[in-house]
């Protein structure tokens, strides 16, 4: 499975949780997990210019339960926040490359820094502190997250999100034949996942 999201995407920390529990469920398959560069170029605006940011929160709690922390909401309350979803990528890279098997996780818990803690995922700081807490060579993580090397990786895995024609985040594909399908977009619990994946995994 191939398992695309953005860690500055709400809609994917809605999921999260699912995903999670996907993997949890499916020891045996393997999943891939790609950033999609969701906040790049001049997509990268404060935070008060994105439409409806609020309804948009309260429609992703009511559909799937994760909440929003006060760090998070000091921000938007704000307004000046600029999300980068080149330096998320990167720092998910770095993070990636230590507990690659732990991927899931680790994009679950990038969700966690910004969304509930209103941590800046351009910080070192942030992945420093991920990466203590699951274990992690986080020295290592910072390093690799200020070297070019990972700039190199979140342009790549924006590259791979492209090729495969994934829009929108967050993006769930197995691979049918040599073509990569979506099994679910956007909001999902994980009964629809399962039921979905059975249909693929069966046939």
């Amino acid at each position: 499975m191939i398992y695309v999201f953005d860690a500055y995407c709400a809609w994917s920390y809605g999921f999260a949780q699912t995903m999670v529990d996907i993997a949890t469920l499916h020891p045996g398959i393997e999943v891939e997990v790609v950033s999609g560069g969701l906040y790049v170029g001049q997509g990268r605006v404060p935070i008060r210019q994105l439409r409806d940011v609020r309804a948009t929160n309260r429609r992703i709690s009511d559909l799937t339960g994760v909440w929003f922390g006060d760090g998070y909401e000091r921000l938007t309350a704000d307004g000046s926040f600029v999300m980068n979803s080149v330096a998320a990528a990167r720092g998910f890279a770095a993070l990636r490359r230590a507990a690659p098997e732990r991927a899931v996780e680790l994009s679950a818990a990038l969700h966690e820094a910004f969304f509930v803690d209103g941590m800046s995922l351009a910080e070192p700081s942030t992945h420093k502190r991920i990466a203590v807490s699951y274990g992690l060579d986080a020295d290592a993580v910072v390093a690799g997250f200020d070297h070019p090397w990972s700039l190199g990786v979140a342009q790549d895995d924006f590259a791979k999100v492209r090729e495969m024609g994934v829009r929108a985040f967050p993006t769930l594909l197995v691979q049918v034949g040599d073509r990569m399908v979506p099994v679910m977009v956007g909001a999902a619990t994980a009964q629809q996942v399962e039921e979905r994946l059975g249909v693929f995994l069966r046939g």
